[in-house]
C-alpha cells in the first residue's frame, strides 16, 4: 500500500469516498447514492483543489486501486470550529477496513497539516461510529457533542 497526494485526475473519486464516509448504523436504511448531491455534503468536495486549504491523500494498493482517501478543507461543515481550522473527512472501502489504512492516512495527513502550520484540525463523527476510537488514538478530543455526534478537535 502507498499513501500519496491525490492527482487532479482523481478528484472525481471524492464523490465516491464522500458517500463511503457516511456512517450508517445497523438499524438505518442505506441512503440513496444521490445523497452526496445535497448542499450540506457538496461542501466537502465541490470545486476541490481550488482553495489553498484543500489537501487530499489517497491509499493505493497494487499501484492502481485507490482504497482509501482523506481530505481536508476549511469549510462550514458539520465539524466546523472556526475559519482557520480545516475539517477532515476520511473513508476506506469496506473490503480494506480494519487493516490499518485509516490510521496510516490519518497520521500522514496530520504530518502535512502540521507542516502547513495549522494549529488544529476538526471533524464530525457519529457517536456510534467505531472510528471514534481511531481519532482518539491519534489525540483527537471531544470538542462539542450533540445527541448523535461528536465534533472532535486535534490541537497540533
Amino acid at each position: 500500500m502507498e499513501i500519496r497526494e491525490i492527482k487532479r485526475s482523481e478528484y472525481h473519486l471524492l464523490d465516491d469516498f464522500l458517500y463511503g464516509a457516511i456512517f450508517i448504523s445497523e438499524n438505518e436504511i442505506t441512503p440513496p447514492r444521490e445523497i452526496t448531491k445535497l448542499p450540506e455534503l457538496q461542501i466537502y468536495i465541490k470545486d476541490f483543489g481550488n482553495k489553498k486549504d484543500d489537501i487530499a491523500l489517497v491509499a493505493e494498493v497494487n499501484k492502481r486501486e485507490i482504497v482509501g482517501m482523506i481530505w481536508t478543507r476549511i469549510m462550514n461543515d458539520y465539524g466546523h470550529i472556526d475559519d482557520e481550522t480545516p475539517s477532515l473527512a476520511i473513508s476506506v472501502t469496506k473490503k480494506y477496513q480494519n487493516k490499518g489504512i485509516g490510521m496510516a492516512l490519518l497520521k500522514e495527513m496530520i504530518k502535512i497539516i502540521r507542516k502547513k502550520n495549522y494549529k488544529k484540525v476538526s471533524l464530525s463523527v457519529q457517536k456510534e461510529n467505531y472510528a471514534v476510537k481511531l481519532y482518539q488514538k491519534v489525540g483527537f478530543k471531544i470538542y462539542k457533542e450533540s445527541e448523535e455526534e461528536f465534533i472532535m478537535l486535534l490541537e497540533l
